[in-house]
């Protein structure tokens, strides 16, 4: 009896398991209000940001550890990203500018410097830098869920009218409020023509060198991980080949970080100093590959294959037969085209594309157009172009800003993700968009700090923008940090504040026509010194927009082409700096006071008391420093030269000498001439009371 239930014990827990699973399946749907999608740096970064809100929320991760894409790529290990662990600076701000790994955070205990020493980090760093993180902050991360499937369902109670439910490979089901997506780029980046099969994939190809020793390799693809790839192997090759869409984009050059880096670029000594390895460009679309019975592969045109090569119809992946003729590229009196020798391994180095498969048709998340399409469809506002509530972050959010700014990468798009952040808040929380508010005189003080400071801005230029917002009668303003620009028109809608007196925008931008083809950024006199130029800088500087209005959105789309803004009132720029310290006073700051000062019509000097004291006697409006101090008696500096001011007028009387009963009548007919001559315009001086420890 006992040895027959032993015998039926695994049926007995098969059936359980499968009844369970029934179970779960068929109950109601777990309920947040935030589901992230990834626990990679986007989806831990939105995570701490609404874990500090105090939030309900919980993260998605098909792993069983934070940040897996870094366990595979780069595939050589060696990231591209800055790790610099010395500016001479104390300013952890500042220090961000040159930090491109590390997430932000209230601490400076969960940065990635105390994980990696190197300028250029290993991959592994970044896995354990995540994986820490998450763990110290405790975030809600569910691990080894894969989420394949996600559905809309409208639900009028729902905050966006919808809710979105999530269904993972245990058939288990989560509703919620609102979707962020942080799954990044994973999906391969393939190419379906004739003979593709026999081309090895970045992702799988071997990394050890000695495997391609004495062989000649071609590479499809121009970015970083094409490079990456050739670095690894240039030195053991007969010869290497890349052939690409387009021309090598340096991003030195360029100023766009996805662009091939120094690091990186070793192939292009080879290259140009003629030793053998060389670059081709070309439409890979149109390519051949045919293998011939040795096994070496020839690269032609499809339109040639078509004639010359031989199709076997009864195989099931329709492969060329191996005994197909290699045909000549191309087939006429030109005998020396480039690719006319044969290759030992091709390679695909084509980057990645999102993961549209998960998502059904009634989220109507599409991917964008032309270069973008391996992107999602999104609104600058980084929300879904079509639905409502469902955000993208990270990698995948790219869009915005590809080939213009750093928002794919972990140095660009921590801050927006905060920036994502503070949207949320405002619209599902009416939490107002984070402010400072201060008094008209530290307007350019404000800005000069933040220019020199704010890594967001640094980092996030011409997309990310800090904005001023002018009080009534322009004497305070409030300052927003890091806004996004392409929503600028939709400002007090996403920010909950008010413009009513007008309005300054500050980005950091490069020059609009210094890098591109056939132009030479090394260049002479590339730089520019003197501030009445400054509109010509070429290297990232501030630039400050004013607007008396808040532009419509219909301004905003027809903006001069290649400008982040529609066109101002009034604009300045601060001329570039070599060290980019932004605080010379004849170069930096006083021509920025003078354009404030002109926008605003009012004097932003600072002045000494007796300065203020004379502007209270002579100007029917004194200047905001001293409305805003000498005569609220704030910041009210004695010396003796106001000291006899004020005894002149009466104010205050001097103990300190013995006045004879004549002089005293003196002093009263002076008073009473100045009470004469102030009059009416004097009323301003009604509420200044003197204190004797002047």
């Amino acid at each position: 009896m006992f040895q027959s239930q032993l015998k039926n014990q695994p049926l007995l827990l098969l059936i359980f398991a499968l009844w369970l699973g029934g179970a779960r399946a068929t109950s109601s749907p777990s309920h947040h209000d935030y589901c992230i999608i990834g626990a990679g740096p986007s989806g831990l970064q939105m995570a701490y940001f609404l874990q500090q809100a105090g939030r309900d929320y919980v993260i998605f991760e098909r792993n069983n550890i934070s940040g897996s894409f870094f366990q595979l790529y780069p595939r050589h290990r060696k990231l591209i990203s800055i790790n610099k662990q010395y500016t001479g600076r104390s300013n952890r701000e500042f220090n961000l500018r040159h930090d491109w790994n590390s997430l932000l955070s209230h601490t400076d205990q969960l940065l990635f410097r105390h994980h990696s020493q190197e300028f250029f980090p290993h991959a592994d760093a970044m896995v354990h830098y995540l994986n820490n993180f998450s763990a110290m902050l405790g975030l809600r991360v569910q691990y080894n869920t894969n989420i394949t499937r996600v559905r809309l369902y409208k639900d009028q109670q729902a905050w966006n009218g919808h809710y979105f439910f999530l269904g993972d490979q245990n058939r288990q089901s989560y509703r919620c409020s609102v979707l962020l997506v942080a799954t990044g780029m994973w999906i391969s980046n393939v190419l379906n023509f004739p003979g593709s099969e026999y081309m090895e994939g970045y992702e799988s190809v071997s990394v050890d060198p000695a495997d391609f020793a004495g062989q000649s390799v071609l590479i499809l693809g121009r970015g970083n991980s094409a490079f990456e790839t050739a670095e690894n192997i240039k030195g053991v090759t007969n010869f290497l080949h890349l052939v690409g869409r387009s021309r090598v984009r340096l991003s030195w050059s360029t100023h766009y970080v996805g662009d091939l880096r120094a690091i990186n670029n070793g192939l292009l000594d080879t290259y140009q100093l003629k030793s053998l390895d060389g670059l081709l460009e070309g439409n890979m679309e149109e390519l051949a590959i045919v293998r011939d019975k040795k096994g070496k592969l020839h690269i032609t045109l499809q339109i040639h294959v078509s004639k010359g090569g031989r199709r076997d119809s009864m195989s099931p992946d329709h492969r060329f037969h191996h005994n197909a003729k290699p045909v000549a590229l191309p087939q006429d009196e030109m005998d020396n085209f480039a690719v006319r020798e044969p290759y030992d391994r091709i390679i695909r180095c084509l980057g990645w594309k999102f993961d549209f498969s998960i998502f059904d048709k009634t989220v109507n998340l599409v991917s964008g157009t032309g270069q973008k399409r391996k992107y999602p469809l999104i609104k600058p506002s980084y929300e879904a172009k079509a639905t409502l509530g469902l955000f993208v972050l990270g990698t995948a959010s790219h869009s915005i800003d590809f080939r213009e700014s750093a928002g794919g990468f972990i140095h660009g798009f921590r801050y927006t993700a905060r920036a994502v952040h503070h949207l949320l808040e405002q619209r599902y929380h009416s939490i107002l968009w984070p402010s400072t508010t201060l008094p008209i005189t530290q307007l350019a003080n404000a800005i000069v700090k933040r220019v020199n400071e704010a890594s967001g801005l640094y980092q996030m230029f011409g997309v990310l923008a800090d904005i001023i917002l002018l009080r009534e009668d322009f004497q305070m303003f409030e300052y927003l940090e890091e806004y996004p620009i392409g929503i600028l028109p939709e400002l007090e809608r996403y920010s909950g504040r008010q413009v009513q007196n007008g309005l300054f925008v500050i980005t950091l931008e490069y020059g609009k026509n210094f890098s591109g083809p056939d132009k030479d950024v090394f260049y002479k006199n590339r730089a520019v010194g003197e501030a009445q130029y400054a509109w010509q800088s070429n290297f990232l500087h501030p630039v400050i927009y004013y607007y008396r209005h808040l532009p419509t959105e219909q301004k905003m789309k027809f903006r001069p082409k290649k400008w982040p803004l529609p066109r101002p009132d009034a604009i300045h720029h601060i001329v570039e700096d070599f060290l980019t310290d932004w605080t010379a006073l004849n170069a930096h700051i006083l021509p920025l006071r003078r354009f404030l000062e002109n926008c605003l019509d009012t004097d932003l000097r600072a002045f000494f008391a007796e300065s203020c004291f004379l502007f209270a006697l002579t100007n029917r409006k004194s200047p905001p420093f001293c409305q805003q101090g000498y005569l609220r008696m704030q910041g009210l500096v004695g010396n003796e030269q106001l000291r006899h001011h004020a005894m002149d007028a009466g104010l205050l009387e001097d103990y300190t000498i013995m006045e004879s009963a004549e002089e005293l009548e003196d002093h009263k007919a002076h008073d009473l001439q100045m009470d004469h001559m102030s009059g009416q315009a004097g009323d301003q001086l009604s509420s200044i009371h003197l204190k004797e420890e002047l």
